[in-house]
């Protein structure tokens, strides 16, 4: 696995938990720069198997979800995942319907289709 990849990763769940680097710096007895280094993309520092370990507790998810990737196969991202990522630091957010933040994810993935078809409508003109 990459560095990129492990940091991604890293970054992904501590946002799903909605903690701050500091708070898993703190969980893992290290200084926050330390941890700022491990979700640093382009840094070689890793965490050790110690580390990774109180990680995949503190997230609770599996050891292996932070560590292996399948060959040729992308990351599934689920909706809720998504919403996490894009929505948790806005305010409001959390307080509409689910019903409303389906109708939200909903516009925006249609809006997406949008700007992919008329992208490849472009290139094809060229």
């Amino acid at each position: 696995m990459s560095n990129k990849e492990l940091a991604s990763k890293l970054k992904f769940y501590r946002k799903r938990k909605n903690l701050t680097q500091k708070d898993v710096a703190n969980h893992l007895n290290i200084t926050p720069q330390a941890y700022q280094r491990y979700e640093s993309q382009t840094n070689t520092n890793e965490p050790s198997i110690d580390n990774l370990k109180k990680l995949s507790s503190l997230f609770n998810i599996k050891l292996i979800d932070l560590i292996d990737i399948e060959e040729n196969e992308s990351e599934k991202v689920s909706l809720e995942d998504a919403e996490v990522l894009m929505f948790s630091d806005k305010e409001g957010w959390d307080e509409l319907s689910e019903e409303r933040k389906k109708e939200i994810m909903k516009e925006i993935s249609d809006l997406t289709d949008y700007y992919i078809e008329k992208d490849k409508r472009a290139k094809r003109e060229k």
